[in-house]
């Protein structure tokens, strides 16, 4: 009976000791979800390799359950929810895919406004930090960042080389401002995500897409599309997205410190700057390579062709700052912060 009793309080004890470890001492596993696929290189090239750092540099004690192309249902527009509810710990995505909720951010997707993803994802992140956080309420950002700027991928084998040749083409436009952009050029958007961008322009409904360089093997717009356009080299880029990387706050706040720590080491401006240049900037050259391997004709507006496309376009930065401002912020002084962290990152 004494050995009985004697097992079961050293059961009591072990039980007791090991509930009073502290949280550190377990792994935390986080639903990362975002709506790429498992082989896009945001997956593979950003999302993982971050992944298996925090895992080395927590000892293991934080690790990811990554789930590509919407595994855990819904659509790319509610991912940021998602993450703010608590459906997913993390998730990248694009905000503005939610329209109108993200006003104050959206101004990094004005027309003409980035040159590369690593300088304007720095500007984006101290932006965002500095005059737009109210709008990532219930989240903790990890990194905010841009792409490379978007391009146009043409079904037409001569392309497009003037403004006149794209009046009336279908586009597909990623954001509300993509969309506005290309009707004040006098094209025809259609506002879809990536996914959906092969079938609707293998099957005509479209005639091209903006597209950043680094999205092409992701939609297969090497063999879709026959023609591609970019601004002349060192210009400002037609359009571009914002992406989120974010936490579900009080899954944040509810780690250890020592695990807070690996996650702040591991977000903020180089991390942003990090994304943006590594995940998209990096990859341009050998995405081109994959068009032009095949035959596909790259053109590049001539420097007085760019500033009719420029002009054309005003307009957008207008509405822009005349939304913000009715809504309570001052969308000129907006603008003016933007560009001046644009001068000092992206130049």
């Amino acid at each position: 009976m004494k050995t009985n009793r004697r097992i079961a309080s050293l059961a009591v004890l072990a039980i007791a000791a090991a509930a009073a470890l502290p949280a550190a001492a377990q792994t935390v596993t986080l639903k990362v979800h975002h709506f790429l696929p498992g082989t896009s290189n945001v997956h593979l090239n950003l999302i993982k390799p971050w992944c298996d750092k925090i895992a080395k540099e927590s000892g293991d004690k934080l690790k990811c359950q990554i789930y590509p192309a919407m595994q855990l249902g819904g659509t790319p527009a509610q991912l940021f929810d998602q993450a703010r509810d608590g459906v997913a710990d993390i998730v990248w995505t694009i905000p503005t895919y939610s329209a109108g909720r993200f006003s104050k951010s959206e101004v990094f997707e004005l027309p003409f406004f980035t040159r590369s993803g690593r300088g304007s994802s720095q500007a984006f992140w101290t932006y965002v930090n500095a005059h737009a956080l109210d709008e990532y309420k219930g989240v903790k950002p990890l990194w905010l960042h841009t792409n490379d700027g978007s391009s146009f991928h043409l079904s037409a084998a001569k392309g497009v080389k003037t403004l006149d040749e794209l009046k009336g083409l279908k586009i597909r436009a990623a954001t509300r401002l993509n969309s506005r952009m290309l009707a004040a050029l006098g094209a025809t958007p259609v506002q879809m995500p990536l996914p959906a961008v092969p079938e609707a322009m293998a099957k005509g409904v479209i005639d091209g897409a903006m597209v950043p360089w680094e999205g092409v093997p992701a939609a297969k717009l090497q063999e879709i599309a026959k023609s591609h356009l970019d601004v002349p080299a060192g210009a400002p880029k037609f359009a571009n997205s914002i992406f989120a990387f974010v936490m579900n706050q009080a899954r944040y706040d509810a780690l250890p410190a020592e695990l807070k720590k690996v996650i702040d080491a591991n977000a903020g401006a180089e991390a942003s700057a990090w994304a943006g240049g590594t995940g998209f900037d990096s990859v341009v050259a050998a995405n081109h390579k994959l068009a032009t391997d095949r035959g596909n004709v790259v053109n590049a507006l001539a420097d007085a062709e760019l500033t009719r496309w420029i002009k054309a376009s005003e307009s957008v930065d207008d509405e822009w700052v005349k939304e913000v401002t009715a809504k309570g912020a001052n969308g000129k002084a907006l603008l003016d912060a933007a560009r001046a962290l644009i001068q000092q990152f992206d130049r």
